[in-house]
Parts: structure tokens; sequence; C-alpha cells
């Protein structure tokens, strides 16, 4: 038995987004489900609108970035009740039994996480549908439990976008004492500013918009540099540690390369579809690393939903209705938005 629920997505990489009706499964033993509020928009869902990484199947629900409150729990759950703030992000099961997953790294699965929408749903067969729908089922080792001191549409985007960014940052120590820069303010930027600062790290910020440089500060970054003046580039050569890569369109990461103190890292977290060039040199000089790193585990995702309660922090937003789901997408695509737009889901009904 399955119910039936209102979604809005679309049904190939050239069509516009539009209501649709899709299944959600009926509650099994470890179920939990929620009414879904809110669901934040990411660059990743463009790529997987338009298939720019092949493999996307149609019609597709986006959205992975989910704030709810549960409506009704399966008969073996412990971790929720009904009227609970909770939340889902990008992962929605997994094997449980490889080394990944008993090390809590769910993403890296050996057998392959199945992601909140765009993966094979082992229940119903086809594909996984995402957030931007009424309701949401999940496993309740899959389900978060979101604070209650967060304004929930701004807390949203802390499911893809604040994971992506705090796990490398504690990953690779930032903190006080470490110079962190964050190259790109959008999305995955600014929350990274925030984070870096509340860690107690120096922040700066690598930007090619002198427009962008104040509002830099006032989300907590110590300074600004502008990436395409060579002389405020070279005024850092060799001294940041650790550079977080949000950049999710072909660039050449050679320059940023070089800013980097001896065992410093850039680590990329945007998603460009072509390759990027690494100089051989530009990472043997000073021991110096081009890593990646992809969302985070669960335990490691409601750890960073504690920390940002702690420090009341959430993204910056513009909250949209699911009719304006289209022209987001189309802004999104254009980089005009500050910093990352939320869909009020609870208006689908």
């Amino acid at each position: 038995m399955v119910k039936i629920i209102k979604a809005v997505g679309t049904e190939s990489a050239v069509s516009p987004m539009k209501s649709l009706e899709i299944q959600r499964r009926s509650l099994l033993p470890d179920d939990v489900e929620m009414d879904i509020l809110y669901c934040g928009i990411c660059h990743s869902d463009l790529h997987q609108i338009k298939n720019d990484f092949g493999g996307s199947s149609y019609p597709m629900v986006p959205g992975h970035e989910i704030v709810g409150r549960v409506t009704a729990i399966g008969s073996q759950v412990t971790s929720f009740k009904v009227g609970d703030l909770a939340a889902v992000g990008c992962l929605v099961d997994s094997c449980g039994h490889c080394p990944a997953c008993e090390r809590d790294l769910e993403q890296f699965c050996d057998s392959g996480a199945t992601y909140s929408f765009n993966s094979p749903d082992k229940h119903l067969g086809g594909m996984t549908f995402g957030g931007f729908s009424q309701s949401y089922v999940c496993d309740q080792k899959f389900m978060l439990h979101m604070p209650q001191n967060l304004d929930l549409a701004a807390a949203a985007p802390l499911l893809c976008a604040g994971i992506t960014v705090y796990s490398p940052l504690k990953h690779w120590q930032a903190g006080p004492g470490k110079v962190v820069g964050v190259l790109g303010i959008g999305g995955l930027g600014h929350v990274a500013i925030k984070m870096a600062h509340a860690m107690g790290a120096k922040v700066v910020v690598l930007t090619s918009s002198a427009s962008k440089v104040e509002d830099a500060k006032r989300l907590g970054a110590d300074e600004a540099v502008l990436t395409k003046d060579p002389e405020q580039m070279a005024a850092y050569a060799g001294k940041i540690d650790l550079i977080i890569d949000t950049v999710s369109a072909k660039h050449d990461i050679n320059p940023y390369l070089n800013l980097l103190a001896i065992d410093g890292s850039v680590v990329l977290v945007g998603l460009p579809p072509e390759p990027l060039e690494v100089g051989a040199f530009n990472v043997i000089k000073g021991r110096r690393s081009f890593a990646g790193s992809n969302i985070g585990g669960i335990k490691e995702t409601q750890e960073m939903l504690d920390f940002c309660a702690e420090h009341n922090l959430t993204a910056d937003i513009e909250l949209i209705t699911p009719a304006q789901v289209n022209e987001a997408f189309e802004r999104l695509e254009k980089g005009d938005v500050k910093y990352r737009f939320v869909v009020d889901m609870a208006t689908l009904a």
C-alpha cells in the first residue's frame, strides 16, 4: 500500500518544473514520516535536473535539504515521536555494514548509498523522489533531529550546504591558529565563512567580485582577497592552511594551491562538470594537497546541526513558493541569489 502525494518535479532535462503526483511508501517498522515544511534549492539539484553528470532519471522530484514535522512513526521507532521537528539531507539509506558505514561515513558506502532523490528506490522500485513534495518517509537511522531554536526555513540549507562545508572544516582541523580560505561566496561559501569563523579560525574570502567584499566581512570573514588582483593574491602566497573551494564551474585551481602554507590543502566541495588540471610543481612545493570532500555521514550531520544551534548559525535565504521554482532555478544558474533559495513547501497543499 502506498500514499499518493503532491510534488513539484520535471519530466525531462529540458522541461520546466511542474506539479506532479508521486508515491510514498507505507510505514515500515523503522520508518518515520514527516510533513515537509521547507526545502532548500542546491546547485546540485540544478545539475541533476539538467543531467549534467549523466544518469538522471525522469520524472524527477529534486530537493535534499528537507525540514519538517513528524506525522507518523513505525512500530519499532524509538528516536522520534509524532510532533517532533525533523530533517532529511542527502542520505536516506546505506548497507550499514561495510567499512565506510561502520565508520559513520555512509556517503562512501561500498554498496552505494541511497540518496533522497534520483537514487534507486529498493522499496517501491524506480527512483527516489525528493523534498519538493508534501511529505517524506525514511528509516529513523537517516532522519535527523532539527534543533528548535533555529529558524526552520533558514536552517534547511544546512542539510546539504552546511554539512558539505562543516565536514572538511572539521576533518582538516579548522580552528584557532589556522587560516581558512573560502573560495566563492555562494550557497556553500557563505555558510563556510560563518562556520569557520564560529570555529575560531581566521577567515580569508577569495572572490572575483569587488561587490562581495563588504558582504564577506558581514558574514564573518576577517579579510577578503580579490582574486583578479595579482598584488592581493601575492600578499597571501604561502599563508593559508586550508582553502574550501566551493566553485561549481570549471576554474583554474593552481593560483589557489600557491596560496597554501606548508602541508596546506585545497579541498574541493563544488562539483565542476569538467575535469580540473593540477600543476605538479604546485603540489610538490610545500607538500601541498588538492583534495575533495562529499557531504558527511548521518552522525556528523547531526553534530553539525547541533553546532549550528549552539552558535545560532543558519543560511542567508530567499523564501519562495512552489510556483516560483522555475524562476529560482533560472536565477540560480545566473548566480542571482544571496545566498540560498528555500521553498515554502507547506504552501504546496
